[in-house]
């Protein structure tokens, strides 16, 4: 497999700055050593993408904060994220705060329409990023991503990269939801996405979980992109994120999810997200990051 990473140091998605430097913090971590391990893969990495800090960007319209900087910066992901898959390579992006999710998966859906490929989307999160500028409480454009990739919310961010709906919501799948917003919740079952909340998973077992996700997507897609924010981990074993919340993922509980993804042989690309070095404790969260996405791809303990 060739691997390619890409650096996306975007923070203006949310309230709280330093995912900025959560790629680095990854790479720092070890990620090019660790996924060396893997001997079957072959590793190229892009310069991380000049993006000027948010201090010196203008927030522009309440509803939708930073929109023209993201914009740009996403319009360049997709046009690197499509290159990669045409060229038969895997992206594994590292970010940054969500919002960069509106890129990858516009770069992912591009390259997979003109083959006809059903893309679907694993998305492991806290969060269900599932708001729109009318129905979000912030305005924060990493609270909107996946709203805006099924074609939900307003028309810059829903036509980015090229005009249309990117991915099919009912090929959405969410594992570790425990916080979604009122207005947000009534737009994912509208939409149809499945999500397996924090509380489905208490009472049916992580095991019967992950059995019903992978039947999931071998069942609706041919190509999955997985789409992991950090803190959907419970903040004991990940405390660097942009929003920690208690109750989450346990770590041996995040690596099997990425190991059973792994085994269905149909993840595409991946980007992990939301890792901020500010908050984290001796870069235990970049270290993480690191292990789940070498599980993602490949690594086995025996």
């Amino acid at each position: 497999m060739k691997i390619h990473v890409l650096e996306m140091p975007l923070d203006f998605g949310g309230n709280r700055h330093g995912s900025d430097m959560g790629p680095s913090a990854i790479r720092l971590a070890g990620l090019k050593e660790r996924l060396s391990q893997l001997t079957e893969n072959e590793i190229t990495y892009t310069n991380p993408m000049g993006i000027n800090p948010s201090e010196y960007e203008d927030p522009g319209n309440p509803g939708a904060k930073y929109l023209q900087p993201i914009s740009r910066a996403c319009r360049a992901l997709a046009e690197e994220t499509e290159a990669i898959i045409r060229a038969g390579g895997f992206p594994l992006v590292l970010g940054g705060d969500h919002s960069i999710a509106l890129g990858t998966l516009a770069g992912v859906a591009a390259a997979h329409r003109s083959d006809g490929k059903r893309t679907g989307v694993l998305y492991v999160d806290a969060h269900g990023d599932f708001n729109t500028a009318e129905t979000s409480p912030s305005g924060n454009i990493h609270g909107m991503c996946m709203a805006a990739s099924c074609g939900f919310g307003i028309k810059q961010l829903t036509d980015l990269y090229y005009p249309g709906t990117k991915i099919d919501s009912r090929n959405v799948c969410y594992v570790g939801l425990r916080s979604v917003d009122p207005e947000e919740r009534k737009l994912m079952k509208e939409a149809g996405v499945t999500a397996f909340t924090m509380s489905d998973i208490d009472r049916q077992g992580f095991p019967d979980i992950l059995k019903k996700v992978t039947c999931f997507f071998k069942e609706k897609v041919d190509v999955i992109h997985v789409s992991f924010d950090m803190d959907v981990i419970d903040p004991m074993f990940a405390p660097g994120v942009g929003i920690p919340l208690p109750g989450g993922l346990n770590y041996r509980e995040a690596l099997l999810l990425m190991e059973e993804i792994s085994l269905t042989g149909m993840v595409g690309s991946a980007e992990f997200v939301e890792v901020n070095p500010v908050l984290d404790v001796r870069s235990q969260t970049a270290r993480m990051a690191v292990e789940l996405a070498a599980r993602l791809l490949g690594d086995r303990i025996y």
